[in-house]
């Protein structure tokens, strides 16, 4: 008796043993009463989140329903695990209804009209209709009067209609598993595990939302919790009896962490030297010793006008000791600019700080005239920025994913301040005579998580002049635009190269206008590397829009790289470094020589690749096989929930977030279907490695339980050495053993596991 009143109870030893270890009838009831009540009230909070949260969704899209005088309106249905919601618009402004889908049975309807019928209906004709609307509302939207006990809904074809079925099956099945029950394993108190261990924490980034008071409704309420612990028994009796709780702090339910778990966290470690360069042409510039001009008409004597320089091995004593991938990162250490422009509620104020964004990875230069090293096929780079501000980190993923093109990929990814940016470049280099260009061919996508907003912008091309006769010179050039076309705005800038017979003044200059729609809004005049204005046209002020001070320079961001400990074979900074160490220490033989053993061993894996016919998988990323864009794997652009995120992390290229309470979530699916994604990791992080054996019967097993198959690349996916990956609970079954895979973060499970 006393073994099952303790599983009934919320998991406090405190209060036991203040009862002398043993539970009487009346103290019992009075647990029993007050975990019946926590229980009501977390169970309404759950539904209410997943009704309100704007990430939880099936699937959502225009349908015809008919109405009770058999007349069809077209709304907007909306659906979530559980739940059909229905507007009159897309916006979810006007609600019309919600339907209560536990009580509902699914059906095909024949019809002769055009399009997919399909029925939702109560099979005792109850009514499928709920009281109150998303947000309370009492009286939905005035439209043609429904019935109460069923609905008939229509498609606009075959295929939509099949899916609606399929999403509609699936939130069928998943309603039941919202509802927890009351049995639940005791812990320990939560007051203990307010604030998780900081032991993997290698970056000493403070961790204070973990123990913010917002995770209780205001002061009072947190005063009201340690007067109750202290009152007489009397009165705690008067207090549960009542339905209305003193205390509506955040149910403990919702924190889902082990006070001695360890955070499985990358080993980042502050950059010791950054090199930024001069403003002007000064740093732009080199004359060549004659010992490698005969290097350099060496290697003219190979080139001819208009070639592409792709496949032509450069001398490394024009080399910059880092990778292309490392350069790519200049961009963001000024990331709080983003940050800044998330949070800005004026579209227009939110594009200017974007271009300022956008200028502020420029003036940083390296010494004379330098070109990163190309990276070879598979290189990472993994880095991450602290924001003192906001307590938060800014991450970045980058991945050579070919070489024949050299295509680049990128994933940058800051949850807490809400934004992220992906994009993917295409190096091109052309040789004209006496000067040659680098081309950055591609565009990077901004996003906003919070808004809803993308912000598309391509790159400037470098400009490398003097190579037979004068000085080498390096200037940026070309026309560059950043749009959003949420909002309407947009920033066209002009990169300008020096003209033949400018003077000083001319270097480096830009100019460039903020629009909306086709309307100039304000004009930007100056130089990239120095200052900028802008000319407002409706008011004719003219301010300083840019100016990178020493005081600006002191307040970049601090860059974290990967410890040496921890970094991969294929890592830029581990695959470069005996290269770099040789262009340190002015060695340009041992430096071509080490250069020479990287690229030949990728010529190596390339002829036997093509002999097997087989094709490279990049590791991060993955190709929209429509779009041919890449696309970070493990992507999450879901908005920052304060009350249930905790951190963002990074463990082996795999951005994570660290939450208090796994809420039910459908994923975007992935590019790359169920069947041919192949072995990698992915956030479940197994153990079990069976990379070479078949699967057994119990795969089929397993496969008869899949969803159906229109929904199964969004739920599901094959992870890390052939194990099937629900991606809602993050619960791994392994194919080979029928077993559940040992997870580094086990996670309950809540629905569709």
């Amino acid at each position: 008796y006393l073994q099952s009143e303790t599983k009934l109870y919320n998991g406090s030893d405190k209060d036991v043993s203040a009862s002398g270890g043993k539970l009487t009838k009346k103290e019992s009831l009075k647990v029993q009463k007050k975990n019946y009540r926590e229980e009501k009230k977390r169970a309404t909070k759950e539904l209410l989140s997943t009704i309100t949260d704007p990430s939880v969704i099936v699937m959502a899209d225009w349908l015809k329903i008919r109405g009770t005088l058999k007349s069809w309106t077209k709304l907007w249905c909306v659906l979530k695990p559980g739940v059909l919601l229905i507007y009159k618009t897309h916006k979810n402004g006007q609600w019309v209804g919600t339907v209560l889908l536990n009580a509902c049975e699914l059906i095909e309807r024949p019809s002769k009209k055009d399009g997919f019928c399909f029925k939702l209906f109560h099979p005792l004709e109850q009514s499928i209709w709920a009281v109150k609307g998303p947000k309370g509302e009492a009286v939905g939207s005035i439209t043609q009067p429904l019935p109460s006990s069923h609905l008939i809904f229509r498609a606009a074809s075959e295929s939509d209609g099949r899916c609606w079925m399929d999403a509609l099956e699936l939130a069928l099945k998943c309603s039941s598993l919202l509802k927890r029950t009351m049995i639940r394993e005791g812990k320990d108190d939560m007051s203990t595990v307010a604030v998780e261990k900081q032991n993997r924490f290698h970056l000493n980034l403070k961790l204070d939302h973990l123990k913010d008071p917002d995770l209780y409704s205001d002061k009072s309420d947190r005063e009201g919790e340690q007067d109750h612990e202290e009152s007489d028994p009397e009165a705690i009796e008067k207090s549960e009896e009542s339905d209305s709780d003193t205390s509506e702090r955040q149910d403990d339910s919702y924190i889902d962490l082990d006070p001695n778990e360890h955070l499985l966290e990358t080993l980042y470690l502050e950059q010791s030297h950054e090199e930024l360069g001069e403003a002007g042409e000064a740093a732009q510039t080199e004359t060549v010793s004659e010992e490698n001009k005969s290097l350099i008409w060496t290697l003219l004597k190979q080139v001819r006008p208009g070639m592409d320089l792709s496949k032509v091995v450069l001398p490394t004593f024009i080399l910059e000791p880092r990778s292309f991938l490392d350069k790519l990162s200049d961009y963001y250490y000024h990331a709080d600019f983003l940050s800044e422009a998330a949070i800005e509620e004026n579209a227009y104020n939110r594009m200017k700080k974007v271009v300022k964004w956008y200028i502020s990875g420029f003036y940083k230069k390296p010494k004379g005239l330098k070109k990163p090293y190309n990276p070879i096929i598979g290189e990472t780079f993994r880095c991450m920025w602290l924001h003192p501000k906001t307590n938060s980190k800014t991450f970045y993923i980058a991945e050579q994913v070919s070489h024949h093109p050299p295509v680049s990929a990128f994933y940058v990814s800051n949850r807490k301040d809400g934004f992220c940016l992906s994009g993917s470049i295409l190096a091109k280099s052309k040789f004209y005579g006496n000067s040659l260009s680098a081309i950055l061919d591609g565009e990077a996508r901004l996003t906003f998580l919070n808004r809803g907003e993308d912000y598309v912008m391509n790159m400037p091309y470098a400009h490398c002049k003097g190579i037979l006769y004068g000085t080498m010179t390096l200037e940026l050039g070309g026309q560059i635009t950043i749009a959003c076309e949420k909002t309407g705005y947009s920033a066209q800038l002009e990169f300008r190269l020096k003209p033949f017979l400018g003077s000083c003044d001319s270097v480096n200059q830009i100019s460039g206008k903020i629009k909306l729609g086709k309307e100039v809004l304000a004009t930007l005049e100056g130089h990239w590397d120095s200052e900028i204005f802008i000319s407002d046209k409706k008011t004719g002020t003219v301010d300083t829009f840019w100016n990178p001070t020493s005081d600006l320079r002191q307040s970049r961001l601090t860059r974290c790289t990967v410890s040496s400990e921890e970094q991969g074979e294929c890592e830029s900074e581990r695959l470069w470094q005996h290269v770099t160490r040789a262009i340190n220490n002015k060695d340009q033989t041992e430096a071509t020589n080490e250069k020479f053993i990287l690229e030949e061993a990728q010529r190596k894996s390339a002829r036997e690749r093509k002999a097997k016919c087989e094709e490279w998988i990049p590791a991060l990323f993955e190709q929209d096989p429509v779009t041919g864009e890449w696309h970070y794997r493990y992507a999450d652009t879901r908005p920052w929930d304060p009350l249930n995120d905790l951190i963002q992390f990074e463990k082996d290229g795999c951005i994570q977030t660290k939450v208090r309470h796994r809420t039910p979530m459908v994923r975007s699916g992935s590019l790359i279907s169920l069947s041919n994604q192949g072995p990698r990791r992915d956030n479940c992080k197994c153990q079990v490695g069976h990379p070479n054996r078949k699967p057994s019967a119990t795969f089929h097993a397993v496969i008869a339980l899949l969803p159906p198959p229109s929904l199964a690349p969004l739920l599901l996916r094959l992870c890390y050495n052939g194990c099937i990956c629900c991606l809602m609970c993050h619960i791994c079954l392994c194919v080979f053993t029928a077993t559940t895979c040992q997870v580094a973060e086990p996670k309950r499970l809540l629905l569709g596991g």
